[in-house]
């Protein structure tokens, strides 16, 4: 028997096999997504940083936040923006109802696909900046954006993904001018359209040894209201989020003034029916009115200076009967509200432009001393 027909064709094979296996992505280098990684937000941190009045510098975060990555290397993170922290109660509540308009819009979403071949050198390096392309929604709006972060292995189960500069987010490209003409007037100060947001997202393999790791099939994302996939929130973070409970008097009072500010209840021209895009915002005031016990809270109604003044009269105090009605619809006791029409004796802005009118027409809630 010749040696060489008899062996070489088993050799050729057997080498032609060891290559296919490591040219395969198995044998090539082992799979940084395995199992999936899900971010544990006790050891994480986002913040974003406005400013106002030119030169004063504010830094606010969010106490609230769920992410994974699947084995594919798509990331998805979801911030709860109910859970906004300024530092101040009624800041938040201007941030969550004047800007957010969280009733309607509760969470930001930033989805990306991490490219595997990125990281391959990882494991050696320890750490690696490597660009970015995700798309951030927000307001109802989604826009894709690029930028740079740097992967930081902490351990074989442990992740960190960092901001390496601060992002600039502009509100305009989130239809949020609104909610900054909003924040100005409510405030009295002028504030830049636009803030700077960095984060740094501790992330742990499901299954794996670190601190509040998951498995794969508990790793997706929840809000707050459903905790049993969640990990607790660091106590700090934990009082960000809205009090429990009833509110004292002065919280309510500065509530009502600021849900008066939204502009977020809706009613067909000369009309007294409520758009179905009201509701959100009336549910809102639903749950803080019930939080207000004992006290008594005057609708106001407001008008333009269209039409006659009698007829302004009439239309406002239909409108603030019609808020009136969907509370007591849900369970607020009819005592507690009082409707009043004011027409349009009481602008808050000039009669002469479009913009003008629209901010006079307006339903207003106060404390009833």
């Amino acid at each position: 028997m010749n040696f060489a027909r008899s062996v070489l064709p088993e050799l050729t094979l057997a080498i032609l096999a060891a290559l296919l296996l490591l040219s395969s992505p198995a044998g090539a280098q082992e799979n940084f997504f395995e199992r999936g990684w899900t971010l544990q937000p006790e050891a994480s941190s986002l913040r974003f940083q406005s400013v106002k009045n030119l030169t004063k510098v504010e830094s606010s975060g969010f106490a609230d936040f769920a992410g994974t990555i699947d084995e594919s290397g798509a990331a998805s993170i979801r911030i709860f923006l109910d859970s906004i922290d300024t530092k101040i109660d009624l800041r938040n509540v201007r941030m969550r109802f004047l800007f957010f308009e969280t009733f309607q819009f509760p969470e930001v979403v930033i989805t990306t696909r991490i490219d595997q071949s990125l990281l391959t050198d990882l494991p050696a390096l320890k750490r690696k900046i490597i660009p970015l392309t995700y798309t951030l929604s927000l307001h109802g709006l989604s826009k894709t954006l690029e930028t740079e972060v740097a992967v930081t292995i902490m351990s074989d189960d442990l992740v960190a993904v960092s901001t390496t500069a601060p992002i600039s987010v502009a509100a305009s490209d989130f239809g949020l001018d609104g909610g900054i003409q909003k924040l100005e007037e409510a405030a009295d100060v002028v504030i830049v359209p636009s803030a700077t947001v960095s984060f740094d997202f501790v992330f742990s393999r499901n299954g794996g040894e670190g601190p509040g790791a998951q498995t794969a099939a508990s790793s997706t994302p929840q809000p707050a209201t459903q905790p049993a996939t969640q990990p607790a929130p660091q106590a700090a973070a934990a009082k960000a989020l809205e009090p429990e409970g009833d509110f004292d008097i002065e919280a309510c009072k500065g509530r009502f003034e600021i849900l008066s500010r939204t502009g977020n209840i809706y009613f067909g021209s000369g009309s007294a029916r409520l758009d179905a895009r009201s509701e959100p915002l009336l549910n809102s005031l639903s749950d803080i009115i019930s939080r207000c016990p004992g006290l008594v809270i005057e609708i106001g109604g407001h008008t333009d200076s269209d039409g006659s003044a009698a007829a302004n009269i009439r239309l406002s105090e239909r409108r603030a009967a019609a808020v009136k009605q969907y509370l007591t619809l849900k369970n607020i006791p009819a005592d507690r509200i009082v409707s009043v029409g004011y027409g349009e004796a009481r602008p808050v802005a000039p009669n002469g432009t479009a913009d003008g009118k629209r901010r006079n027409r307006r339903i207003e809630f106060v404390v009833v001393e």
